[in-house]
């Protein structure tokens, strides 16, 4: 699995002109999937997510995890993140995993990071979005449960 984490005052995802998701303060998470991904993988990224220490304490040190601001997650499924472009200039995108498999682990891993505590909202699975944020720092973070 990939995540790409972005520290933000505030995030939204809308579809078909309808906000179907939004936060404040907190993460904007873009998943990917690919093939070989499993519930372990998902596990293990809740679990660097849910303690990942990048606000600011009151020394401006990345210090701080999501609780200890009171942050939110925004979850959007991205399959464009497994994207190959090393031949031509059309992106091949053959190690997104299938959307059965990556709706079941874009599903569990929100599923899950809920039960850490953290508030989660999400965009749509397989649906055309438009996402806004306001990138705070700009801090920008790439989790690969493969490396």
């Amino acid at each position: 699995m990939r995540a790409v984490i972005q520290r933000v005052q505030e995030a939204q995802v809308t579809v078909a002109d309808e906000t179907i998701g939004a936060i404040t303060k907190g993460f904007l998470i873009f998943l990917g999937v690919t093939h070989e991904d499993t519930q372990a993988d998902a596990d293990y990224l809740i679990r660097k997510i849910s303690k990942l220490r990048v606000f600011e304490d009151e020394e401006g040190r990345m210090n701080l995890d999501l609780r200890a601001v009171s942050g939110s997650v925004l979850s959007v499924s991205q399959f464009t993140l497994y994207a190959d472009t090393k031949k031509g200039n059309r992106p091949s995108f053959v190690k997104a995993a299938a959307p059965e498999q990556a709706t079941a682990l874009y599903d569990y891993f929100n599923e899950q990071l809920r039960k850490t505590g953290l508030t989660v909202a999400t965009g749509q699975f397989g649906a055309e979005m438009q996402v806004q944020l306001v990138n705070d720092g700009p801090v920008t973070i790439l989790i690969d449960t493969k490396e």
